[in-house]
């Protein structure tokens, strides 16, 4: 068969319908502008887009009263954020965390030590690796203090620090909940943290402390109703325990509508786009994955919250 390449049917360009227009462009910088204005000058597309609507959603929870929870994994720590996030506590913004149990280690020793995060691949074969005595038997001492109070994981290690007065506290996340009374919650999976293969260390108290967390986030959980629930630098813990505490609040009859929920990681993740992204939004809500470093993405979605919510009050 010979094809007739002349009644090939055409339209015009003018008329076709195009997901990209100059009105979607970014601005033309100066060097002159400040974050806000930095970040109204990105592209209407793709990331830039997202970025802008999280912002303006983020402050607009937050002046409705409504809740914001953040979920982090350990490397938001390990990157040096603690200082970006602690403001955003202290004005009460972000209203609960939740860690993975590598998350209390690296806060600790930065907290203890100003140092953390050790060269596995250098010390893995040594047997040294995960061996700071100091990590091991105060953290593991602190949790066990925790279930003799009845107290939560992340409770107790927040009293540990402030009471024992480690000497670089006001760069510790966990400290700053506990000075602010933010609830901080710790959800650990035995076996995963360094501090397990210590000789401090106690199953049960652990157990204990990381299940009253557990259902202290499932409170949290339970008032997300119109608010936002951010997943940064978790994987798979932490999007599980999401998903199983939206589930267990639903069975006991409390609406979660209308959630916004915001992943940030340095690539997609199967458990974070499902549990997190898609699946708590399917009915109601809005989702959204933001792709690269920490270190650049959440003090520019940070820096960009501040300035919104710093023009807000000017106006008024």
């Amino acid at each position: 068969m010979t094809l007739n390449w002349q009644n090939l049917s055409t339209y015009s360009l003018l008329d076709r319908p195009s997901k990209v227009e100059l009105a979607n462009f970014s601005q033309p910088f100066t060097g002159k502008e400040n974050i806000g204005e930095f970040i109204d000058k990105l592209p209407n597309i793709l990331g830039g887009q997202d970025i802008k609507k999280i912002i303006n959603t983020v402050c607009r929870t937050f002046e409705s009263g409504h809740l914001i929870l953040l979920a982090m994994g350990a490397h938001v720590i390990k990157v040096g954020l603690a200082p970006a996030l602690i403001p955003l506590l202290e004005r009460r913004i972000i209203q609960g965390i939740a860690m993975n149990g590598a998350g209390i280690i690296h806060d600790f020793e930065i907290a203890y030590a100003g140092k953390t995060s050790e060269d596995v691949s250098e010390v893995l074969g040594t047997g040294n690796f995960g061996m700071a005595r100091e990590t091991g038997q105060y953290l593991n001492q602190a949790i066990k203090r925790g279930a003799t109070n009845g107290w939560g994981l992340g409770y107790a290690i927040g009293h540990f620090i402030n009471h024992e007065r480690l000497p670089h506290r006001d760069k510790s996340i966990v400290a700053a909940c506990y000075q602010h009374k933010i609830p901080l919650t710790v959800h650990v999976a035995i076996g995963t943290d360094i501090i397990h293969m210590h000789p401090d260390a106690d199953g049960a108290a652990i157990g204990a402390t990381s299940m009253k967390d557990f259902r202290s986030f499932c409170e949290l959980v339970a008032r997300l109703d119109q608010g936002v629930y951010f997943n940064v630098g978790s994987a798979v813990i932490l999007p599980e325990v999401f998903l199983k505490a939206l589930s267990l609040v639903h069975n006991l009859g409390h609406q979660v509508n209308g959630l916004t929920t915001v992943a940030i990681d340095f690539i997609r993740q199967y458990r974070v786009m499902e549990n997190v992204v898609k699946r708590p939004t399917m009915e109601s809500g809005k989702g959204y994955y933001l792709t690269g470093q920490h270190e650049i993405i959440l003090p520019l979605l940070i820096a960009g919250i501040l300035a919104h919510l710093t023009q807000s009050t000017d106006k008024e």
